[in-house]
């Protein structure tokens, strides 16, 4: 039976990944209102609310391809 090469290298990778996303995820948490910037759309009549978080959708974009090209890199 054979092994999968550098699984225990992708766990860890993963991990921290994962732990450095986390961090970010907190900092910004503190200094940035995710889910609530400028560029977000918010639509607000009486009795009805539209919202389209388009900044945040962005930023996370942004951050996830930042993750995946330096996972990538490390490879």
């Amino acid at each position: 039976m054979q092994e999968t090469p550098n699984i225990g290298k992708w766990l860890m990778v993963v991990g921290g990944a994962l732990f450095v996303l986390g961090l970010i995820w907190w900092a910004a948490g503190r200094y940035l209102s995710f889910g609530k910037l400028p560029g977000d759309l918010i639509i607000k009549r009486d009795n009805f609310t539209f919202y389209f978080p388009l900044a945040s959708s962005l930023l996370l974009s942004l951050l996830l391809s930042l993750v995946f090209w330096l996972m990538s890199r490390l490879r």
